[in-house]
């Protein structure tokens, strides 16, 4: 299973950066490889906003289909990611924003994943650096063009 944590300061307001990462339905046009987004079951209740999202996603030269469940809590600027079906074994994704400051929030980023299929497998393994690399500078350069430099 591959791990991977990521912890960095960045000059945007927590519920910006919380708003950017948990509205999932944006994210076809932003994240490159996600190609089409579909939200299921969507409930919102106290701050707290679920859903199914069913993603078509291309990489590579290989087009797949995968549902995660998406638990975005907007009191504690929490979001977490949990598998529901597709090229996984597992999956599990958490993203966790604090305020630095009047403008500035602290990004701690975690996730873990476990291709089912085997070649998959091995790709990630050998490009799992430059995936994390690449998520996280997608969504900075989202942030950027939202909220300025």
């Amino acid at each position: 299973m591959q791990t991977h944590t990521e912890e960095l300061t960045v000059p945007y307001r927590p519920e910006q950066m919380f708003d950017l990462v948990s509205d999932i339905q944006r994210y076809p046009e932003f994240v490159r490889w996600i190609t089409a987004l579909r939200i299921s079951k969507a409930h919102e209740e106290d701050g707290v906003k679920t859903c199914i999202g069913e993603a078509v996603v291309a990489f590579k030269g290989f087009t797949n289909n995968f549902a995660t469940h998406v638990k975005a809590n907007s009191i504690e600027n929490h979001v977490e990611v949990g598998l529901v079906r597709g090229p996984f074994k597992h999956l599990l994704n958490t993203w966790h924003f604090s305020p630095q400051g009047e403008t500035a929030t602290r990004i701690n980023f975690y996730i873990e994943y476990e291709f089912s299929n085997f070649i998959l497998r091995a790709l990630a393994r050998a490009n799992h650096e430059y995936a994390i690399k690449r998520i996280m500078q997608t969504f900075l350069d989202e942030a950027k063009m939202r909220y300025g430099a």
